[in-house]
């Protein structure tokens, strides 16, 4: 028995901060952002707003799509390294948020990884027989975590969040195989420290540099094309699939060159590659949910078709799920 994902949902903040917004805030230019990222705009936080509204709508969206309501849930499991309490837990306040029942509901903080690795935890224990209907959802507000100043991270961050639904069902379609990997002696490639103030882009303090977001872009650059990669031959061998059968690659948005080099070594067809990072950014966990939505609003997955999910985040972490659509 297997999992099979059967709607999708997304949401994301209404403010959205073009390049050009960025030119009067910053010693940068809308060229030099999309040279070297591809982004254009991305949505941000505002003082007051709250990532679990936009996870909650999310998951509404793809709750409908499924025929289901929060009351048919046996589980939820939360992508997420942006909750604003240390507990209760982000897929805690979800449930809140969707007056769902009293079932399990629990976050996986892998940074961009994050929904890759909830997909995974969540295909497991439906295998397991324990849940029948899950909901997982990836969700991140990486803006609030930024110094304004900082040109190379400021440019970067959009905030949102996706939803799928789950439901275990005999027969070939589902998740078919995912592979996650994580490398702890890397952390300093990216990281950010839990303590500090928060700093959403209007708001009236500013985040103390040292408590922003850390990283070392050259190094994680590399680390990310090889490690996603790497991780992306072996969970189509060990699902005893040929990359050419492939029909849509859905990658963690982070940036458009890591994303291209990904598929010119893997020898995949850039066609069979989806993007939405020029009008996001990186919106972490929330990119890859977020993405399969509009894939499929785009009429870019038919049913049987296989869909190669993959991500690098911080931790180190990265993974890939393998799904027939």
């Amino acid at each position: 028995m297997g999992s099979r994902i059967v709607s999708t949902g997304r949401a994301v903040p209404p403010t959205c901060i073009s390049n050009r917004d960025l030119e009067r805030r910053l010693d940068t230019s809308h060229e030099w952002i999309c040279s070297r990222t591809g982004i254009i705009r991305r949505h941000v936080l505002r003082d007051g707003e709250s990532l679990v509204d936009f996870a909650a709508e999310a998951s509404r969206q793809a709750l409908q799509r499924a025929g289901m309501e929060a009351g048919d849930l046996d589980a939820i499991v939360a992508g997420t390294v942006s909750s604003e309490y240390a507990f209760p837990s982000f897929a805690c306040q979800v449930q809140r948020a969707l007056g769902a029942p009293t079932v399990p509901a629990l976050d996986v903080a892998a940074a961009c990884s994050g929904f890759v690795y909830a997909l995974a935890v969540a295909d497991g224990i439906m295998r397991a027989g324990d849940w029948r209907r899950a909901l997982v959802v990836g969700a991140d507000a990486l803006s609030t975590m930024v110094n304004w100043r900082d040109r190379s991270t400021a440019v970067l961050f959009g905030d949102g969040a996706g939803a799928v639904v789950m439901v275990s069902e005999p027969g070939p379609r589902g998740v078919l195989k995912s592979i996650l990997r994580s490398s702890g002696e890397m952390w300093d490639l990216l990281s950010v420290r839990a303590t500090g103030q928060r700093g959403a882009i209007d708001a009236a303090s500013v985040r103390d540099p040292r408590d922003a977001i850390q990283m070392r872009g050259p190094e994680l650059f590399r680390i990310a094309v090889k490690s996603m990669e790497d991780v992306t031959r072996e969970v189509a061998e060990g699902a005893g699939v040929s990359l050419n059968d492939i029909s849509l690659v859905v990658p963690h948005q982070a940036n458009l060159r890591i994303i291209n080099a990904m598929m010119e070594r893997l020898g995949i067809d850039q066609e069979k590659v989806f993007t939405n990072i020029d009008r996001y950014g990186n919106t972490s966990a929330a990119s890859v949910p977020i993405a399969l939505d509009e894939a499929v609003e785009a009429n870019r997955l038919q049913s049987n078709d296989l869909v190669l999910i993959n991500a690098c985040g911080g931790g180190l972490t990265w993974g890939a799920n393998l799904v027939r659509w």
